[in-house]
């Protein structure tokens, strides 16, 4: 699939040379051999592919053809490391001055540039409602979902998480002893009215709404599941295999379906109240 490539103006790209020192074909203080590890560690990935060579070889004409081909989380992820060394090697912690504000709110639309329509209505949503931790692990779940896939499935099933617990507590129903995603799902199906089992419904449509609603739930159990033997919950051992990054994705965007369908129906049952995080 050819990625949106994610849209940042002339003037904020001139901003960006000059935050990143990219002057006469360099980036902060970055050699070639540390700018190569700087990627090869972080991301996992060439910054000396041919990829990248769109406008030629030098280190600030291979970020910027970065830019250029890479989905918005992957350049959110790399501003975002590359604002940290540059603060790292002046000596300086973060702190929200002016090019600082500026640089997060970059990340945060790049983190959402070519998004799926879904993504963008689960951040606006979580937005709206005021969804902190939604919004966070969303973003996290975002920006690693190529560089890193343990940790976006981790994020991505700490999303339905956050909202299964809102949900709950916003009821005044008390958590399950067992707080994996699993045992959250299955409290909140019934006041949600979104048990396999329900019959109120047109007989045309009753025996295929249930399967559906079966498989909301296969698919929350198979998220956290995949969480559990596959994310960076729980450390990563010696000789570690990485998950295939289409099967992280596929749990991901599942994932996002679900919070975002539990939301929904949410506001269609209990339209005059807001549900709020906690």
């Amino acid at each position: 699939m050819v990625p949106t490539l994610p849209k940042l103006k002339q003037s904020q790209i001139r901003r960006l040379d000059k935050l990143l020192e990219m002057r006469e074909g360099y980036v902060l203080d970055f050699s070639n051999r540390t700018f190569s590890e700087f990627f090869e560690d972080e991301f996992g990935f060439d910054i000396y592919h041919e990829k990248y060579d769109l406008h030629g070889g030098s280190k600030a004409k291979r970020l910027r053809a970065l830019i250029e081909a890479e989905e918005g989380p992957v350049v959110a992820s790399v501003v975002q490391k590359l604002w940290l060394w540059r603060l790292a090697s002046k000596g300086k912690a973060p702190v929200a001055d002016e090019d600082d504000l500026w640089i997060q709110g970059l990340i945060a639309h790049l983190q959402t540039s070519g998004s799926a329509p879904l993504v963008q209505s689960l951040v606006s949503t979580a937005k709206i409602l005021d969804f902190d931790t939604v919004t966070r692990d969303l973003n996290r779940t975002l920006e690693t979902a190529q560089s890193d896939p343990e940790s976006a499935i981790t994020s991505a099933c700490s999303t339905l998480e956050s909202v299964c617990r809102s949900v709950l507590l916003e009821l005044g129903l008390e958590l399950p002893k067992k707080r994996d995603i699993s045992s959250l799902f299955r409290a909140v199906r019934e006041p949600l009215k979104l048990s396999p089992a329900r019959t109120d419904m047109h007989p045309d449509i009753l025996g295929d709404v249930q399967k559906i609603l079966t498989g909301l739930g296969t698919l929350v159990e198979g998220v956290g599941a995949l969480r559990t033997h596959a994310g960076d919950a729980h450390g990563r051992e010696k000789g570690f295999v990485r998950i295939d990054s289409r099967v992280a994705g596929l749990a991901v965007h599942s994932a996002i379906t679900a919070a975002l369908f539990l939301i929904q129906t949410w506001q269609k049952h209990y339209p005059a109240t807001d549900l709020h995080e906690h």
